[in-house]
Formats: structure tokens, C-alpha cells, sequence
């Protein structure tokens, strides 16, 4: 070989990079690794859960998060923890119930014992915020995944960012603690095991190919075959109905759904396991624990029990249609959980799955709490609405006419951020992200809005001289306080709820001058301060109108512990 050709050899061989090209080397490899599907979804759960720990916890530091709901299940699960009974002191006196009131005599919410190791590392309420966070953002993936399947990788970041910023999730954020961070991710696991595995045998559809002018064909659902059912969703579903005694009534929507689609035997199961698991976690479960089965029955204007109510709906349909819809405050949250979703989910059969819930809710008389928007109740819907709302996507998708994209086809015809890399999106992918553009602009007049103001971050006069009260308290004694300054005392504390029945506990921290559940104005809370100073109670703090009372215990404050009477404001809606 010549000297000549060998050295044009090494001319043309690899060479090693040169430490000048090590910027660019970790550069290509750090782009590389975030153009990874799984990075972005992954980065995209981490800054939900980011969002969602930094308003609840910051609520929390700003005296804005309450006794009922977070320190009910604050006292609960910390019990739980402590390897007892999940008591709540606080909700059992209120409520008339008695001072060892198990939190299952209320909801059937075992699922609630897998957070006490929690505690384990920092106890205190703030440990369910952050796990209500996390739980509320870990439904990305399996949404994703389903969308993706669906609709494609575009669509589904574009859903997922919908859904992360949808107002159900954002209520219940701000509202203290619930059971129903649990559903968003168990319902998305449910939907999406049973898409991949019972439709489609198990094995996503292959990319189908594109056509000459470069929009591919819609996608077209195979028709389902007969296939086992899927463990990791019937797992999902069995888990739902550990959440919530009515989860039964999402399990069997869900069931309602496969035998639409042709799964009948599995529908079959699903509609009455679930059906029977809210009867037995209502008429067994509950009252095992001391509960009632018809404590919060509130459909009195169908009859007085279970069966009468029944007939009664099926016998006058368009009575029930009428108390379904009216009075207005109920279409506008069922108009709210449909057009978050551009309307979608009316256009595929899962969305007979949310129809027993909303009947639960809307069909209701005794509490017109669940007929709002406000509060956690829409969050138990807005997982089933979201998959169905693609499963629509998808069918309408399926059906879009061809000759409809030549709009899209031609470029001096279509807008440019249409065009990705030289071909335009499908139809499902603009609704995804139209729905995702308009939880944008929603965000700065959403509840989350304030994140985006520095004042959110900073104290004020009032809330300075709340955490003087509490520094006030000393730590492992029994406190009645107000509803905004519980949370801060049940990590050290025995707290009740200051509910306008005295129960004469040594400790009581009001507030004269604000509204704070369940009063209904400022003054009846500063008259309820009042009468204690009148009764023996002696006045150790005051600064902004917040007050610390102090009386030694006696034989009045085990009584009201060991007989409690109702607190009568509770069961009244004369102001909220």
C-alpha cells in the first residue's frame, strides 16, 4: 500500500472528539434526551405537581386553608399512622357524633391509609397537600399514553396541559384536602388499560401512512374483539371503589360504557360490582363503623328510601329530568365540565360513564353544595370527561372527510403554525390544542391566577397577628378555633371547630372582625366571643382582630367532649 493512499485513509477515518468539542457533544446529547417522549411527560408531571404543591402550600402559610375539610382529615390519617383508628375529633363533635368519631363511619375511604407513612417523615396537614399534588399530576402519564394512542404524541401534551390546568383540578386544589385525589389517576389507568388491551388485543395500531399531500388519514378505531380483560384496569377499578363508597357508581358507568362498545360480559361485571360495591360500602360498611346509611340521603322528593326513589325516577322520568336540570346552577356546572373539553365527550359512548355521578349530584336536594362548580365534587368527573372527550376526538377524526384537508394541504391556503415540518395537523390535534390554548388564557383569572402575582407570596398585618395567636396556644392542648386557624394548630394540637356551640375547651382562638365557616357574618363570631368572656374565659392575646382565650378545663369541657351537641350552623345553608 503507498504512502499516498494510506494516508487518505486516515484523512477519511473517524476521529475522536477534541476537547473543544465537548459543548457540542453534551449539547446534542442533552437534546437528544429531551426530545424523549417520556422526558417530556415526565417534566410536564413534575411542573403540574410543582404548581399544584406551590398554591395549596402557600394557602396553607396565608391562613387560608380550613379546619372542615383539611384537619378532618388531618386528625384521621394521623391516627392512622399512629397504627389506630382513623379518628376525627373535630368533625365528631361538630357534628354531634362524639369525640372518637371514625372518619369510615362518614365516607367508606380506606385508600386514605396508604398516605400515613407519610406522616411517618412530617407530621403535619401539610404532608396532604403535597401528596394531593403529587396524586393530581401522576394522572399525566396514563393520560398521555391514551392520547397518544388515540390522537397521536402532539395531541396528547396538548390534553395533558388541558387537563393539568382544567378548573375541576384547580378547585380542588385550593380546597384543602379530599379523597378524590385518588380518581383522576385510577380512572386514567382504568381508561387507558382497557383501551390498550381490550380494543386493540393488547398492541397500539401502527402509524398509518401519509398521503401524497402529506396530512395522513384519519385514524379508524378498530372494531373491538372479545379479549380478556385487562388486569392493571380492572385493578384500577377495584382500587376506585376503595376511594369513595359512590365510586361504585363511576365503576358501573364505566361498565355501562364497554357493553356500548361490545364488551358485554366484562361490562356486565362492571356495572353490577360497582352497583353493589356503593350499596354494601353504604348499607354494611359504613354503619359497621358507626355511620348512618342514610345520613346524607337528600332525595327525599322521590321517596324516602333506595327503592322508592327508584320507581319513583322510572315511573316520572320527566319529574326527574326537571329536578336534573333545574334550578340554573346545575346546567351551568354541567355546561362548564363539557365545554372545558370543546363539547367532545357528547360525541363518544364513555361519557355514559360520569351520568350516574352527576345524577348523584344533580338529583339532589338536601345539599345544593354538589350542584356547584366550587369545591372538590367536579374533580371526580374531569378524568372520565378528559378520555372521553379524545375517544370523541378520535371518532369524529375517523369520519373527517378527506376532501376537508385540502385547506390544510395546499401552503399559501393554511396559516404557518399549521404547518409541522411541511405537513399540517389533523383535525383531532387543533381541538387539542384549542383546548389547551384556552386553559391558558383562562389561567391569570383562574383560581390559580394569583400564582402569577408577587403579592400571593407575601404576609399582611391580619395574617402576621393570626400566627401571633397561634404562637400564643401551647402545644398538646385541646383548642376550639376558628376555621381558618385550625390547620396551623392540628399538627401539635387537639383542635375543634369554633361552630358557634361552646365546647369549653381550655384554648379558643377566634377571630372578631372576619368571615370564617360556619357563621354566617363577623359579628355572630364576635358575639360568640364575647359570650365565652362572659363565662369564665380570660383574654390572653389580641392583635387585628384575632383573640386568644384561655379557661382551665373542667367538668363542663369533658362533658361537651363525651355528650357533644350538634352545631346546629352546620346543617343549615342560611349563608353558604
Amino acid at each position: 500500500m503507498s504512502s499516498q493512499a494510506a494516508g487518505s485513509r486516515r484523512a477519511d477515518a473517524p476521529t475522536a472528539p477534541r476537547p473543544t468539542d465537548g459543548p457540542a457533544v453534551g449539547a446534542g446529547r442533552l437534546r437528544a434526551l429531551c426530545s424523549r417522549p417520556g422526558v417530556k411527560v415526565g417534566a410536564l408531571t413534575v411542573a403540574a405537581a410543582f404548581v399544584y404543591c406551590l398554591d395549596s402550600l402557600n394557602l396553607f402559610r396565608r391562613f387560608l386553608a380550613s379546619t372542615f375539610d383539611l384537619v378532618i382529615f388531618d386528625q384521621g390519617i394521623r391516627g392512622y399512622a399512629h397504627l389506630s383508628a382513623p379518628v376525627s375529633i373535630a368533625r365528631g363533635v361538630s357534628d354531634g357524633q362524639g369525640a372518637h368519631f371514625l372518619l369510615l363511619a362518614d365516607h367508606w375511604s380506606p385508600v386514605l391509609a396508604l398516605l400515613a407513612p407519610l406522616y411517618w417523615i412530617h407530621d403535619s396537614p401539610t404532608s396532604l397537600l403535597v401528596a394531593q399534588g403529587v396524586l393530581f399530576a401522576l394522572a399525566i402519564p396514563p393520560l398521555w399514553a391514551y392520547t397518544r394512542r388515540r390522537l397521536g404524541p402532539g395531541a396528547g401534551y396538548f390534553v395533558c396541559v388541558a387537563y393539568a390546568l382544567s378548573l375541576p383540578v384547580m378547585e380542588a386544589v385550593i380546597f384543602d384536602f379530599h379523597e378524590v385525589a385518588f380518581v383522576p389517576v385510577l380512572t386514567a389507568v382504568m381508561v387507558e388499560r382497557f383501551d390498550k388491551c381490550l380494543p386493540r388485543g393488547g398492541r397500539p395500531p401502527p402509524d398509518p401512512p401519509r398521503s401524497r399531500g402529506g396530512c395522513p388519514p384519519p385514524r379508524t378505531p378498530p372494531a373491538p374483539r372479545a379479549s380478556q380483560a385487562p388486569l392493571g384496569g380492572i385493578l384500577a377499578a377495584v382500587a376506585l371503589l376503595l376511594v369513595k363508597e359512590d365510586m361504585g357508581l363511576l365503576v358501573a358507568g364505566f361498565g355501562g360504557y364497554l357493553l356500548l362498545t361490545r364488551r358485554r360480559w366484562t361490562g356486565l361485571a362492571f356495572v353490577a360490582g360497582g352497583i353493589f360495591a356503593t350499596w354494601a360500602a353504604t348499607h354494611l360498611l359504613i354503619p359497621a363503623f358507626g355511620g348512618s346509611a342514610t345520613f346524607y340521603w337528600a332525595y327525599g322528593q322521590f321517596g324516602s328510601t333506595l327503592g322508592s326513589a327508584l320507581l319513583n325516577v322510572l315511573t316520572h322520568p320527566l319529574h326527574a329530568l326537571h329536578v336534573f336540570v333545574t334550578p340554573w346552577v346545575k346546567g351551568r356546572t354541567m355546561i362548564g365540565l363539557l365545554a372545558m373539553f370543546g363539547f367532545l365527550p357528547l360525541a363518544s359512548p364513555m361519557a355514559v360513564a360520569a351520568l350516574p355521578l352527576l345524577a348523584e349530584r344533580m338529583l339532589a336536594s338536601g345539599y345544593p353544595l354538589w350542584w356547584q362548580a366550587k369545591f372538590q365534587y367536579d374533580a371526580f368527573l374531569v378524568m372520565i370527561l378528559c378520555c372521553a372527550a379524545v375517544d370523541g376526538a378520535a371518532r369524529l377524526q375517523a369520519h373527517w372527510p378527506a376532501r376537508w384537508n385540502r385547506w390544510m394541504i395546499y401552503p399559501g391556503r393554511r396559516p404557518a403554525w399549521l404547518r409541522r415540518g411541511g405537513t399540517p395537523w389533523p383535525p383531532a390535534t387543533l381541538w387539542a390544542a384549542g383546548i389547551c390554548a384556552a386553559a391558558l388564557v383562562y389561567l391569570p383569572s383562574s383560581p390559580f391566577g394569583p400564582l402569577l402575582k408577587p403579592g400571593f407570596y407575601g404576609t399582611n398585618a391580619r395574617m402576621r397577628a393570626a400566627a401571633a395567636a397561634v404562637a400564643h396556644v401551647p402545644a398538646g392542648v385541646e383548642v376550639e378555633a376558628s376555621n381558618n386557624i385550625g390547620p396551623r394548630l392540628s399538627g401539635r394540637d387537639t383542635v375543634l371547630l369554633l361552630d358557634g356551640t361552646p365546647r369549653w375547651a381550655p384554648w379558643v382562638v377566634g377571630d372578631a372582625i372576619g368571615l370564617d365557616f360556619p357563621f354566617c357574618t363577623p359579628r355572630q363570631q364576635a358575639g360568640e366571643l364575647a359570650y365565652l368572656r362572659a363565662h369564665g374565659y380570660a383574654q390572653v392575646f389580641a392583635a387585628d382582630g384575632y383573640v386568644v382565650l384561655h379557661r382551665p378545663a373542667d367538668a363542663r369541657t369533658a362533658q361537651a367532649l363525651a355528650h357533644p351537641v350538634p352545631a346546629s350552623r352546620l346543617h343549615t345553608d342560611i349563608c353558604y
